[in-house]
């Protein structure tokens, strides 16, 4: 039942409309005055475009006194979406004839949906009879505006029951139709709300996505997302100068540009996409004459913005379409080459500009007239962001999170063998001599151990580099099955590795492990072709026996190991402790003499050496 009463009342609106072009053009055809629109408390909003009496003044010199002169046979009927070329000069005049009915309480307005309108002024009588300008529009600040908004809009006095002529005068450059509704003053009220809800929450989920890239910029100190959010600052931008809130909000009393801060935001918009696009995507390696023509075109589009103020208008105007055009043409082009390429990146690049390009292209063809000014024209650009700034930032994830892979690979062939994932020799040294700093200080116990996997190079002559290659693989896991989580193991040779168990004070200990490692070597793994077994040297250290510096140390091992023959029976070995030497006899003679003050005899000088010596040779 509510679709047929909206079908019923659309009809019965479609119906008065043509009653009242019908009675245009036979008041028009008479010389006579038009019936008038009646406006009731009832009613929604009218789509006054097709109520009104039009007049094209080509010079634009004609002004209120001429027009009324001219009468109505001066206005003809207007026509709904019809697209005016008023030129640098021209001016459009159209004649509303309004009532509002006796009992109604509501006021009217007559609102222009079209925040990039450069002129509309409009004359009505006032109590005494005297007609009253206002004038509005993009190419003056907000503040001068008679009812301040995103778009021109004004109220009208109609007293009720009292039919009331109201003109308007619109200028504009391009060529365009110009949308004119009439609303009453609750309903405008309630429209501009929920208007503004939905461009506040489009501008609030931007500004969101801002303060994310710039946290994500100081947590992974990634200078990406600081240049997505500064993309993302100047399109949003770009879209608030373009809907109108920027000159109500924003600068309400900025007027000395015009509306040339529309255009040049719309250029750095276009520029910074085409720059952050070709970053993004990566297109240099592969296409580098491509990329370098994308950055000077990105740079290009700034000098544009610079001077786009001082240029000529209409020059400017068709340098901003050709600029918009050229970049969101690139911008799917790169986007598109890297999806072919199976770039999941370019994929996911050309899904969120792909629509922003398609409004991109809807403004562009509006600014030639080739499209009517609505609803959808208008404000697909801000759908088209809504969606395109939260699919980039996709884009950027991925691509960020390769770069830091790429990152964190590369550290790790730094600080890792590639083969064995195990500590890199470098770092095994600076380890080492951290541990003897330490027991040099602290007296904390380790040991050092030396492994050679000596039947390495037999396995490699014989089987190939394919099979030592698992043999060392092999010798890891069991290496690792004997260590602890803090022991240190790294591969410091081709066929060698270094172990440091700290807080080992025995030999046993290591003997015991040395002996696993032994037998598990000699021990087929089950089904694995060919069968080969792992055969163990190993050289060991404790650092309470054999005190010196790191790089003797190392040396030591690597001589221990080297002395070992292939075939010895003895694969597993310890440095020998130092051995300290007894002081010398003259000084210990010397001492009695200078304890007494008086000569020594020579029986006793004997007889203390050889109690002396004695005591040095105790165990």
């Amino acid at each position: 039942m509510r679709c047929i009463a909206h079908a019923a009342r659309d009809a019965l609106r479609a119906g008065m409309v043509a009653l009242l072009l019908s009675g245009w053009a036979a008041a028009a055809t008479q010389g006579q005055p038009p019936p008038p629109v009646q406006l009731s408390d009832t009613q929604g909003p009218l789509d006054a475009q097709g109520l009104a009496g039009a007049w094209v003044d080509p010079r634009g010199t004609a002004t209120l006194e001429q027009a009324l002169q001219g009468g109505p046979s001066l206005f003809q009927p207007a026509r709904a979406e019809l697209i005016y070329s008023l030129g640098k000069d021209g001016a459009l005049w159209l004649h509303y004839r309004l009532v509002r009915g006796r009992n109604d309480r509501n006021g009217w307005l007559m609102a222009l949906p079209m925040p990039v309108l450069d002129f509309a002024t409009v004359y009505q009588r006032d109590a005494r009879g005297q007609w009253l300008s206002q004038t509005a529009g993009d190419m003056i600040a907000v503040a001068a505006w008679p009812e301040p908004g995103r778009y021109p809009h004004f109220r009208l006095d109609l007293p009720s029951g009292e039919v009331r002529d109201v003109y308007v005068r619109i200028k504009h450059l391009t060529p365009a139709n110009f949308p004119v509704q009439l609303i009453s003053e609750s309903a405008y009220d309630q429209r501009i709300q929920i208007e503004y809800l939905g461009l506040g929450l489009t501008f609030g989920a931007l500004m969101l996505l801002i303060a994310t890239c710039l946290a994500q910029t100081l947590v992974y100190r990634d200078r990406v997302y600081a240049w997505y959010a500064l993309y993302a600052l100047v399109t949003m931008l770009g879209v608030t100068a373009y809907t109108g809130v920027a000159a109500h909000l924003i600068w309400p009393e900025f007027g000395a540009l015009g509306d040339a801060p529309q255009a040049c935001l719309a250029i750095l918009a276009a520029a910074a996409a085409l720059l952050f696009v070709r970053n993004l995507t990566g297109i240099s390696a592969r296409h580098p004459v491509i990329d370098e023509m994308a950055y000077w075109a990105g740079l290009a589009g700034i000098v544009l913005a610079a001077v786009y103020p001082v240029l000529d208008k209409p020059v400017g105007l068709m340098a901003v379409a050709a600029y918009l055009a050229a970049t969101s043409l690139t911008n799917i082009w790169i986007a598109t080459a890297g999806w072919r390429r199976g770039d999941i990146v370019g994929a996911w690049v050309l899904v969120a500009y792909s629509p922003f390009a398609m409004a991109i292209g809807m403004g562009v063809l509006r600014l030639f007239g080739w499209l009517p000014v609505s609803f959808g024209t208008q404000y697909a650009v801000v759908v088209a962001t809504a969606l395109q700034v939260p699919l980039l930032l996709v884009a950027l994830n991925i691509r960020s999170r390769e770069r830091h892979g790429a990152e964190i690979r590369e550290q790790a062939l730094s600080s890792q063998d590639a083969l064995t994932g195990l500590l890199a020799p470098h770092l095994f040294h600076d380890r080492l001599r951290q541990v003897v700093a330490r027991h040099k200080r602290d007296k904390e116990n380790a040991a050092v151990v030396f492994i050679d996997l000596i039947n390495y190079p037999r396995i490699k002559d014989y089987y190939g580099s394919a099979v030592a290659e698992q043999s060392l693989l092999r010798s890891v896991i069991k290496l690792r099955r004997l260590l602890r989580d803090v022991d240190t193991v790294s591969r410091i040779g081709e066929a060698r590795f270094g172990l440091i168990l700290e807080g080992v004070t025995s030999r046993i200990a290591v003997t015991d492990r040395a002996a696993r490692l032994i037998a598990a070597g000699l021990m087929p793994l089950k089904g694995l072709k060919p069968d080969v077994t792992l055969q163990f040297h190993i050289a060991a250290v404790l650092l309470d026996e054999r005190m010196s510096e790191a790089p003797e140390l190392a040396d030591a091992l690597d001589g221990l190991l080297g002395g070992m023959s292939p075939r010895t029976r003895r694969p597993i070995r310890f440095l020998e402790p130092e051995v300290t030497q007894p002081a010398p006899m003259e000084s210990d003679s010397s001492m009695l003499e200078s304890d007494s003050g008086l000569p020594v005899p020579e029986g006793a000088r004997v007889s203390a050496g050889i109690s002396l010596s004695r005591i040095a040779s105790r165990p």
